[in-house]
Order: structure tokens, then sequence, then C-alpha cells
């Protein structure tokens, strides 16, 4: 019987952009395995560097924060990567902002840095592994 693919965003702003493509490279037998999406230039640093089909969506300040936003909403998205910068202000820290508040909202578990997206990916990939 075919299972579904885990659908996973990653998003990571500037100054994170080189420890997600490292992380990707880390979970790539994984992550191949993913229905992944991306915001703009983070999408096209995966495809590149990594090799990854990942849909590539607006970029944050653009919108794109918005567009993983909506999907989900919509029960579109199992899992959500989002290496921020917290030293870094960012000028569309409300729509940040709304991502995360819509990952607790719809309890879909987000990872804002590498320790945690490490936990997360690893528990998506071996589930059975999970100690009691």
């Amino acid at each position: 019987m075919a299972t579904t693919p885990i659908r996973i965003a990653l998003i990571a702003h500037d100054g994170r952009k080189r420890a997600m493509v490292a992380l990707a490279t880390e979970f790539s037998a994984f992550l191949q395995q993913c229905t992944l999406c991306a915001t703009g230039t983070t999408g096209q640093r995966l495809q590149d560097e990594v090799g990854l089909t990942v849909e590539r969506l607006l970029s944050g300040p653009l919108g794109g924060d918005l567009q993983i936003g909506a999907r989900l909403s919509v029960g579109s998205l199992d899992a959500v990567v989002f290496l921020r910068d917290p030293m870094t202000a960012q000028p569309h820290e409300p729509d940040i902002n709304a991502l995360v508040r819509a990952c607790d909202v719809h309890d879909v578990p987000c990872a804002t840095n590498v320790a945690g997206a490490r936990l997360l990916l690893r528990q998506l990939w071996h589930p059975s592994q999970q100690q009691p």
C-alpha cells in the first residue's frame, strides 16, 4: 500500500540559508521522499546545492510566508522548518509571526532552529524508532 509523501515547508532567513543547505544535505535521503515547498531563494539554493525537487514560492518579504501560512490553514502541510535569524530585524516580521501562529493554531510542528529541525526530521523519517 502506497503512503502519501510527507509535506514539508522549508524557510530560512538570509543569515540562516547556509545552515538550511547543510541541514537539507544531512537529511537529503529523507527529503527526496517528501513533497517540499520553500520560499524563493531558499528553494533555489536547495535545488541547486542539494539537488532536491522543491516547489518555489515567493520570497518571504514578497508574500512567501503568507503563501505557506495559507497552506497550513487548509491542511496542506505536515511540518515546517523555519530557520529564523533572531539577531536581524526582518521587515516582514508580522508575516513571520502569523506563520508561526498558524503552525500553533493548526497543530503543525514547526522547528525554528537547527537542533529542533534535526529532532523533527529524524522523527518524521523514523517514526517507529521513537522512545516511550
